[in-house]
Order: structure tokens, then sequence, then C-alpha cells
């Protein structure tokens, strides 16, 4: 393993451990029942946390921190796929580390550490609403597409410069505020899958893993079709110096 590869991979790791911690730790630290202002505070938690991360590895590794964002670059081919594969890795083991650390902090797993959850009874205006498996996979598969639709137009794509990582973390933050109530609004399998193991609850984990990658996977297909239509070019490689989730 060359020393940029080395570099690349520990960057995805240090960001996404710093976005599991901070993100699921708010959610842990904040809970349930708190209504909009909660879920304002536990999105711009993460939103903010992204940004910042996005602004410090994006020059190193893009800055994907989440799966999903790894191939989305993939699938519109500007990622190598031996690279995508070790990112996935280090994104995986940083997100179940960075649980595995809240759990020791927390004295346990009774907070639930941030894993993300399907609503059931929530409380809408006159309305008691249940989010079914299928309506969470839509929901997550939505906000991934979202969110890589962002990645790929302002930091693959460039049109946004160094401005891109307050796109994407604008972008997670506003997915927050609509799904988290519904979902917990993962979006992000690293994400899920921490606190999932740090708890050893796998309630719905094929969703919260599957869900993402199809949304991102349909987000580069289209990106890669709508490139194709206005005849723009993307130069190889340009995700490693351009931040991204």
């Amino acid at each position: 393993m060359s020393n940029q590869t080395a570099t690349k991979l520990m960057a995805e790791f240090i960001g996404t451990f710093s976005f599991v911690f901070i993100g699921a730790g708010a959610a842990a630290v904040i809970g349930d029942g708190v209504g909009l202002p909660g879920i304002a505070a536990i999105a711009l938690a993460h939103g903010l946390a992204i940004m910042a991360f996005a602004f410090a590895y994006g020059s190193v590794s893009g800055g994907h921190m989440n799966p999903a964002v790894t191939v989305g670059v993939l699938t519109a081919g500007a990622m190598d796929p031996i690279d995508a594969i070790g990112y996935i890795a280090s994104q995986l083991v940083g997100g179940i580390a960075a649980a595995l650390l809240l759990r020791a902090l927390f004295g346990g797993v009774a907070t639930g550490l941030g894993t993300p959850t399907l609503a059931h009874d929530l409380a809408l205006g006159g309305v008691s609403l249940t989010i079914t498996p299928v309506a969470g996979f839509i929901i997550e598969a939505v906000l991934a597409f979202f969110l890589v639709t962002v990645v790929l137009s302002t930091a693959v794509a460039g049109r946004a410069g160094n401005l891109a990582p307050l796109a994407i973390g604008m972008t997670l933050t506003f997915n927050i505020l609509m799904g988290g109530a519904l979902t917990g609004a993962a979006f992000n399998p690293a994400r899920a899958l921490g606190p999932m193991v740090a708890t050893g609850k796998f309630d719905d984990a094929w969703l919260y893993m599957a869900a993402p990658i199809v949304g991102a996977i349909i987000a580069a297909l289209l990106h890669t079709g709508l490139r194709w239509l206005s005849q723009e070019g993307m130069a190889p490689g340009r995700i490693a110096e351009t931040p991204a989730e």
C-alpha cells in the first residue's frame, strides 16, 4: 500500500469516526421526544461535523465519510474500484469505532447511541404515523439521492469551488430536519451500522445498508446522463482533490 493510499484511508477513517461520534453522540445526548428543536440540534450536529471534516480532508481523500457517497462517486466514474473498497472498509470501521467509544463513555447502551429506527405511532398533526420498512427504504434512498447529487454536482464537478463542503453540510442538515423523526435519517451505512454494532440491535439493518446505496447509484446515473447530455467533462481522479462527504 502506497503512502498516498494509506493517507486517504486514514482520512476516511478519522472523518467518519468524527462524524459518527458527533452525530450519533448528539442524538444519544438529546434523545427522543424532543420535537423540532431537538431534531434541529441533531441535524446541525451532523451538518456541521460533515462540513468541518469535508473542509479538513477534502483535499486528501475527497472527504466522503459515507459508503453511499463512495459508491455514487464510483458509479459516476470518478474513482478507482480498488480505492472505493478501501474507502468503504475504512468508513465502516471508523463508524463502529466511534459508536464503541460512545458506549464506553455513556456506560452502556441505554441511550440507544443514536441508532436509527423507524417511527412508530408518531404524532403528526391529528394523525398517528408508523413508517413501514418499504416507506423507510424509500425515505432513506431519497435522502441519499439528494446528498450524492449535491456531492457530484458541487465537489466532483467542481462547480462550487471551495464552498462544496458548505453545500454538503447544508444537505445533511435539511435531510435530517425532514427525515429525522421518520427513519432517524442516517442515509449512511457507516452512520447506521456503528451504533447497531455497539448496541447489538440490528432492526431493519438491511434497509439502512441497502437504501442509501440504491439512492446513490440512481443519483450517479442521473448525474452521468445529464453530464453526457450537456457535453460536460470531468477530469479523471478529480475526487482526490475535491471535498465531498
